[in-house]
C-alpha cells in the first residue's frame, strides 16, 4: 500500500528543488488556497489513483512535448485517464507532429524529472518558450490535481485559480482545445 500523508493546507517543511519552493511561495503570494499530500515516489497515473481518492478529485496528466528540431515546446494538460494521441493534438493546433521532449530538457526547462511535469514550471519559463495547452475537459472541471514539481507531493487547487490567477501571474497565455 502506498504511503499518503493526511491532507495538508500548509507549505512543506523543506523544499526539494528551486521550483518546489517557487510553487508554494507563489501560491501564498497570490493567496491561492490548496490542499496537498506527501507520498512515496509516484511516477505513473495508475499510482495516482490513491491520491485522487484522498484529495477527492482526479489528477491531470501534464505532458512535455516538442517538435523534431526541439525548438518549439508545449505543456499539454489533459485528463489523467485520457490516452494521448500526438496526431490529434498536433492537428488541433495546426502544427506538425510532436513527440515527448527528452528527460534532459525536462529537467533543464521545467525544473522537474519524469513523473512530475507540472503547470507550475511556467514559473521558470522566463523566455516564454512554453506554449501551455489545456484540454477543454480539464479546463471545465472545478478542481485541478497536479504535482507540486516533485514526485512526492500532489495538490488540489481550484482550476479557475490555475487558469486565471496563476497563469495570469506568469503571463502565459492559455490555449484550450477540445481533443
Amino acid at each position: 500500500m502506498l504511503f499518503i500523508s493526511d491532507i495538508l493546507t500548509t507549505v512543506p517543511e523543506f523544499y526539494q528543488t528551486p521550483l518546489h519552493e517557487k510553487v508554494y511561495k507563489t501560491l501564498m503570494e497570490l493567496e491561492i488556497p490548496f490542499q496537498r499530500v506527501e507520498t512515496e515516489e509516484i511516477i505513473t497515473m495508475e499510482d495516482c489513483i490513491q491520491v485522487n481518492q484522498k484529495l477527492q478529485m482526479k489528477m491531470v496528466k501534464t505532458l512535455f512535448l516538442c517538435n523534431r528540431q526541439q525548438t518549439e515546446f508545449y505543456l499539454f494538460i489533459t485528463c489523467g485517464d485520457k490516452p494521448f494521441k500526438s496526431k490529434e493534438f498536433s492537428s488541433a493546433l495546426g502544427i506538425s507532429r510532436l513527440s515527448f521532449a527528452p528527460a534532459e530538457l525536462m529537467e533543464k526547462m521545467l525544473g522537474t524529472k519524469i513523473g512530475s511535469a507540472t503547470v507550475f514550471s511556467a514559473l521558470l519559463d522566463k523566455k516564454d518558450a512554453l506554449r501551455i495547452v489545456f484540454d477543454k475537459d480539464v479546463a471545465e472541471k472545478e478542481w485541478y490535481g497536479c504535482s507540486d514539481g516533485t514526485t512526492t507531493g500532489y495538490m488540489k487547487v481550484k482550476t479557475g485559480d490555475i487558469l486565471h490567477k496563476f497563469l495570469g501571474h506568469t503571463k502565459h497565455p492559455v490555449e484550450i482545445l477540445k481533443i
